[in-house]
């Protein structure tokens, strides 16, 4: 038993990673392991092309299953004969989207280390943090990141001594580092783990992106993976002859779940990108013939964007050379992570004509809890999308359950229609926090994963529980105790002409606590102020759940999967933290 779980919590842990009563060493997958899945798509379909990558500068490659599975194999005998990795070792690295960086995830995985990802946006302080928690052994770094990561890692103010050694991943050769693409060439391209790694072996280490406290390093084990990656490619319908495209960070469990480990799972191909790009976003969807995409929230408003600014000039909205014949394969947009409005999801069905397949997850379910289904006809997607105030979330994938539990933890279910903070258990939920007893204690009080989110459900026809997300628990406004969801006051600041982004941000004051404010980014050329705002808010909500401040902005603080960080907005109201609000 882990130093972060005692007896009474682990037994909480066992409650809330079982599914239906089958505990999750029931396995509902037929593989030993990621490796041994690796080793039979390359076997089965050496030739196939499983991965194809994109640079920022739009070159192209491409490995089929063999080939990916032998520079695995490769980078898989480094770790071991060079570097002197173990099964139950942490690996780091400091990268970003990039076919190398896919593969030294999954050679991490055929020897059983998990694989602790960093995200470059992140200061360096954070970063440092990261890196000592996770006591990862070595780093693997990408040459524009290397003095950064010398700073970090030796630095007096971020050091991290447990690195034995940076492993520098592309460039001119350093003597100060082992290089990579050098070392690589004498490896075999076969590759025998001497402890071999089993579906309980740790694989990946992610850390939350709250906005508060050090951040928690949630631990994933080889079957959550393939356990969510089945229920995911089972409830869309994804199979070997479909291609997925990656335009999310890898470090993040959406990038690295849903379209690296479900398409190999199925034994299907995507296309990874260095990073999102408007301009060829459909191009490439297109020209290498993607059925299925994942984006976040801030994507589709980026689509939406450029489609404006092409139709102005005259131009197809799927940018230059694109029509929309050529996207008759495509199949649908899977969106989750960060906050969709129902306005953004309608002007983008409406404009692009393509389903948004809205869902929901965390790090710690490893990755998605739930979608929309597909058998939906449009009326009735549009219906769930667009007729409760927030998009529908969906219904529970196989191999997990969803409920809401009363706020205060007391382990009361809460009904249709009712508030309260989301639950789930099943067999994608995590191992454990790394090192936080006192979190793991609070998130599994009582048998099930504990979200933090506040939502409902309501049930359709046919009997199935279809849920709905209405914000952070933290970050409900409590004004003078009686608490508002910033999702229903944003749903009315982004109806307002020329509000590009509007959120709502609870503020301290003195006389209720706190107070109603509103963060807006106005679109290119809007005039609208903020008597303006504040007159429509006041119309369509009581003066007490109104916005009573407006501040204007250019800047929205965001995590890399496009989650809103209000929390952070809080200190541009401090000027009005003595005032008290009148109704007019």
């Amino acid at each position: 038993m882990s130093e972060s779980v005692d007896r009474h919590t682990q037994a909480n842990i066992d409650a809330a990673r079982a599914f239906r009563g089958r505990p999750a060493t029931e396995y509902l997958v037929p593989y030993r392991s990621v490796g041994h899945l690796l080793d039979m798509r390359a076997q089965e379909s050496p030739e196939k092309v499983f991965l194809i990558y994109y640079d920022a500068d739009g070159n192209r490659s491409e490995l089929t299953y063999a080939e990916f599975n032998a520079r695995v194999n490769q980078t898989a005998n480094l770790l071991v004969n060079e570097l002197g990795v173990q099964r139950g070792d942490r690996v780091a690295t400091i990268s970003h989207n990039h076919s190398d960086t896919v593969i030294i995830y999954f050679a991490c995985w055929k020897i059983g280390a998990a694989v602790a990802p960093q995200n470059t946006t992140e200061d360096d302080t954070r970063i440092g943090f990261i890196l000592r928690n996770s006591e990862a052994v070595v780093v693997f770094v990408r040459e524009e990141y290397l003095e950064r990561a010398e700073r970090i890692i030796h630095g007096s103010m971020s050091s991290a001594p447990n690195i034995r050694q940076i492993i520098q991943i592309d460039g001119q050769p350093r003597p100060e580092y082992l290089h990579y693409p050098t070392a690589m060439q004498s490896q075999p391209t076969t590759f025998t783990p001497p402890d071999p790694p089993t579906l309980e072996s740790e694989c990946l280490l992610v850390y939350t992106s709250g906005t508060t406290g050090a951040p928690k390093g949630v631990v994933l084990i080889q079957y959550n993976m393939l356990a969510d990656a089945r229920a995911i490619s089972d409830w869309q319908g994804i199979t070997g002859n479909q291609r997925m495209m990656n335009v999310l960070p890898i470090h993040h469990v959406n990038g690295t779940i849903v379209t690296l480990v479900t398409p190999l799972y199925v034994g299907g191909s995507v296309v990874v990108n260095r990073q999102y790009q408007s301009s060829v976003f459909w191009k490439r969807i297109a020209e290498e013939k993607v059925h299925i995409v994942s984006v976040v929230p801030t994507l589709l408003q980026f689509s939406c964007e450029f489609a404006d600014a092409q139709k102005a000039a005259g131009k197809s909205i799927w940018g230059d050379g694109v029509t929309r014949e050529q996207l008759r394969h495509f199949r649908h947009l899977i969106c989750g992570a960060g906050t969709l409005a129902v306005a953004l999801a309608k002007r983008f069905e409406d404009q692009f004509g393509f389903p948004i397949l809205h869902g929901y997850g965390l790090s710690e379910t490893t990755c998605y809890s739930c979608f929309l289904p597909i058998d939906l006809d449009w009326l009735t997607h549009q219906h769930w999308m667009q007729d409760f105030g927030y998009p529908s979330i969906g219904c529970p994938i196989n191999g997990n359950e969803m409920a809401i539990f009363n706020v205060t933890g007391n382990a009361q279910m809460l009904g249709p229609g009712e508030r309260g903070e989301i639950c789930i258990r099943g067999h994608n939920v995590m191992k454990y926090y790394y090192q936080r007893p006192d979190a793991n204690r609070e998130t599994f009080k009582f048998g099930w994963f504990r979200s933090g989110d506040e939502g409902f459900y309501q049930v359709d026809e046919r009997g199935r529980e279809f849920f709905f997300i209405t914000g952070r628990i933290k970050e409900l406004i409590n004004r003078g105790g009686v608490k508002f969801s910033p999702f229903d006051i944003e749903e009315v600041l982004l109806e307002v002409p020329g509000v590009k982004v509007g959120l709502a941000v609870a503020f301290e004051n003195d006389y209720y606590g706190e107070e109603v404010g509103a963060y807006v980014v106005l679109e290119e050329g809007a005039s609208v102020t903020e008597a303006d705002i504040l007159a429509h808010c006041r119309q369509r909500m009581s003066f007490e759940k109104a916005p009573k401040v407006v501040v204007f902005g250019t800047d929205v603080p965001v995590t890399t999967t496009g989650k809103y960080q209000r929390l952070r907005l809080r200190d541009r109201f401090t000027e009005w933290r003595g005032v008290q609000f009148r109704k007019p």
